[in-house]
């Protein structure tokens, strides 16, 4: 990726490992304000949380007319003077939640246990799969803009315009959303290399000590002028945890306008790589059973976050097409089976006719709980905002609905009794 122009030339950015100010940026030029997909997760939790999109383009223009000036980047904070309509500028700033102690150990762990994550992170690239290991990337409400202008627009087109320069910073150095996050480049990359020694050590270590396993000549094994050929060895012991796919670098389209997914790829193999782990050791295919639309589910509801950037926005979009189902029945979906597995979603899915029994006693005991009275259909149980549902299972699974709408989305956690998993939905 080439770095962007700078005002008064290459000059390097000024910059400690917790603190860089970079030079202004040249005027935004073009349609999108990022290049990279992290970038554009950038802008897009900013769009995602504006209440005026007038104000976004405002402070677009503002950017395009490079009214922006030196941005100074320090843990939770991007800072910069913005150019207004009056003659001194105004002090602009977007605010970011730092990761945890935890959360940058399981990223550096994730990491380090890919020499190709370490190769992509020193070539100024974020592989999608390293992000699902922490919070990363920003989801909607994670930016807080501020601004010392007197628009208390949320954002201003100051703070907007900081927003949209700030995504070309990352698309040239994505070390500048990791020291937002909490870490500069070179504590990074020092903590990389000390877990890439340690683990390299173990690796060895583990090598060395490990017993010679038991081996067969071929031509021993294959012999027609013995009488007995000698047993074959056992098999090889399964490997502990599943592989990692290698990366797929983004080429060109094939012919015919056809370019794989780089992340599609890994996710397939990934899912593939799992599996089989799962049938070598266990003898079951925890996805031999599903149907396509519950193995859609599956694969939607394992992606943390899923739905908030824009690759995975794409992952909604692509299963649920390929399940004939739109995007909002595949999020309401995936919320079932976080709230349940298989059998909360046949329970959003199927509405069915209990016998009599755990049915009729639900609606006297949450009576007798206190709570209003539950209007009955089929196997459901409804009252103003909250839902409850049967399943064939014996559970009651919750379900929420904004007031005056029949939206309902599963919530809380299921329960054999029914004041229980109401109490898990109205705790929320």
């Amino acid at each position: 990726m080439s770095p962007r122009t700078r005002r008064g030339g290459a000059r390097p950015p000024l910059h400690d490992d917790r603190r860089r100010t970079f030079p202004a940026l040249e005027p935004l030029s073009g349609a999108e304000p990022a290049a990279s997909w992290w970038g554009n997760a950038w802008v897009e939790a900013l769009d995602d949380a504006a209440l005026d999109p007038a104000r976004l383009a405002r402070g677009r223009g503002y950017a395009s007319r490079g009214r922006v000036d030196a941005i100074t980047v320090t843990p939770g904070r991007v800072t910069a003077y913005v150019h207004g309509s009056r003659p001194r500028p105004y002090r602009a700033e977007i605010r970011l939640r730092l990761l945890s102690d935890d959360a940058w150990g399981d990223l550096l762990a994730a990491a380090a246990a890919r020499p190709d994550h370490i190769a992509a992170l020193l070539d100024k690239d974020v592989p999608h799969t390293l992000t699902a290991a922490a919070d990363l990337l920003p989801a909607p409400g994670d930016l807080v803009p501020d601004c010392s202008c007197p628009d208390d627009g949320y954002p201003c087109k100051h703070a907007a315009a900081l927003c949209y320069q700030t995504a070309r910073l990352l698309d040239e150095d994505p070390f500048v959303l990791f020291l937002m996050r909490g870490r500069g480049e070179r504590e990074i990359l020092s903590d990389l290399a000390r877990r890439n020694a340690t683990r390299s050590a173990a690796e060895r270590a583990t090598a060395d000590a490990a017993p010679e396993l038991p081996t067969v000549p071929a031509r021993d094994a294959i012999a027609k002028d013995q009488a007995g050929l000698p047993s074959l060895p056992p098999p090889f012991p399964p490997p502990a945890r599943p592989g990692q796919p290698p990366v797929y670098p983004q080429g060109p389209a094939a012919p015919g306008g056809f370019a794989p997914d780089p992340l599609a790829l890994d996710q397939l193999a990934t899912e593939a790589a799992a599996r089989a782990h799962a049938l070598l050791t266990t003898g079951d295919d925890p996805a031999g059973d599903l149907t396509p639309w519950e193995d859609a589910v599956r694969l939607a509801a394992a992606h943390p976050g899923s739905g908030l950037t824009a690759s995975t926005r794409a992952l909604y979009r692509d299963l649920a097409a390929a399940a004939d189902r739109t995007p909002t029945e595949l999020a309401r979906a995936v919320a079932a089976w976080r709230q349940g597995g298989r059998a909360a979603l046949a329970v959003l899915d199927e509405p069915w006719d209990p016998p009599a029994g755990p049915f009729d006693r639900a609606r006297p005991a949450l009576a007798a709980a206190g709570l209003p009275s539950f209007r009955p259909w089929r196997n459901q149980l409804s009252a103003g905002t909250v839902q409850l549902r049967l399943g064939r299972d014996g559970l009651w699974y919750g379900y929420e609905s904004d007031r005056g709408r029949e939206d309902w989305w599963p919530r809380g956690t299921p329960d054999a009794d029914p004041v229980g998993a109401l109490s898990t939905v109205l705790e929320r």
